[in-house]
């Protein structure tokens, strides 16, 4: 039976964290996979990518927006992604005396693939393929792997690597036997069954830079180019161009902040042939013109 969650470990969470993090801002670990943020004030909406990862609210609350759709979440909820997704966001609650509160945990396909095997966790796929991004509930049982995971921070370093990865696998595993298990596993289980969402998530990461029709696409993945748009947007909430563009921005924000090109270069590695449509499809992702943007990272 799913124990339901229990203020100590969450307060002795809120503690370590407060104690880790002194001031606003956001610090790998030790635990190479997870990363802890402080804010003490709602912060502006900001722009970007949400990377394959589970993140988990102490304290405070924030809201994430992609495209039409609003998700919400606070104390003890999770927002999970398990693919690269464009959204924007925001800090909702946050004051100096309860400061917003988040723990980062990436996540690796390979490594809920190897944990549904060796669990042997049965589970049924989607009648349809469902969105790649939502908010869950941890249960007690879920939130007491996290606090063990938090806990190995103030151990020593050697007996936090080598413990860190059997409670990522805690957690992965508990997430799985829940109710959200079936939507964490989509992905795996779409491209085991070849049902062509994943192979043509990998077909245009391999081709971001080209040009590329949706119809060679569908051939590709044995889809017709209907049912490729319509599965497409179930799991990502965007058309298969879309997503091939959100890539390209995303890759020539990452040679950007390199420091060894600038804003037209990027934009000709990334496959523009117009800076001009690369600066206005940048800034409509990330909020601010390259170079702009490239000064507001550096300052946060």
């Amino acid at each position: 039976m799913k124990r339901d969650i229990t203020p100590a470990p969450l307060d002795h969470m809120i503690a370590i964290v407060q104690q880790l993090v002194p001031r606003d801002e956001r610090v790998a670990t030790a635990i190479p996979f997870l990363s802890l943020m402080r804010a003490s004030q709602p912060s502006p909406v900001t722009r970007g990518v949400i990377k394959p990862s589970c993140c988990l609210i102490l304290q405070g609350h924030k809201r994430v927006q992609l495209g039409e759709e609003v998700l919400d979440y606070g104390p003890g909820e999770f927002l999970l992604a398990t693919l690269d997704l464009a959204a924007s966001g925001h800090i909702v609650n946050a004051t100096p005396e309860q400061p917003y509160l988040l723990l980062n945990m990436e996540l690796d396909p390979a490594d809920i693939a190897a944990v549904v095997a060796e669990a042997q966790i049965d589970l049924q796929a989607p009648a349809k393929p469902t969105r790649a991004i939502f908010v869950g509930k941890s249960d007690g049982d879920l939130m007491e792997a996290w606090y063990k995971l938090l806990r190995l921070l103030q151990g020593p370093a050697q007996e936090t690597a080598f413990l860190a990865v059997g409670l990522k696998r805690e957690i992965l595993y508990r997430l799985l036997k829940g109710p959200y298990g079936p939507q964490l596993y989509q992905n795996v289980m779409l491209d085991q069954q070849d049902q062509g969402i994943s192979k043509a998530i990998q077909w245009l990461r391999e081709r971001f830079d080209q040009n590329i029709k949706v119809e060679e696409l569908a051939q590709a993945t044995h889809m017709s180019v209907s049912s490729l748009h319509h599965r497409f947007k179930a799991v990502t909430m965007m058309g298969p161009l879309q997503y091939q563009k959100q890539l390209r921005l995303q890759q020539a924000r990452s040679l950007l902040m390199s420091g060894a090109v600038d804003a037209s270069t990027a934009a000709y590695r990334v496959g523009y042939a117009s800076p001009s449509q690369f600066s206005r499809e940048y800034r409509r992702l990330f909020g601010a013109a390259p170079m702009q943007d490239m000064k507001n990272l550096r300052v946060a």
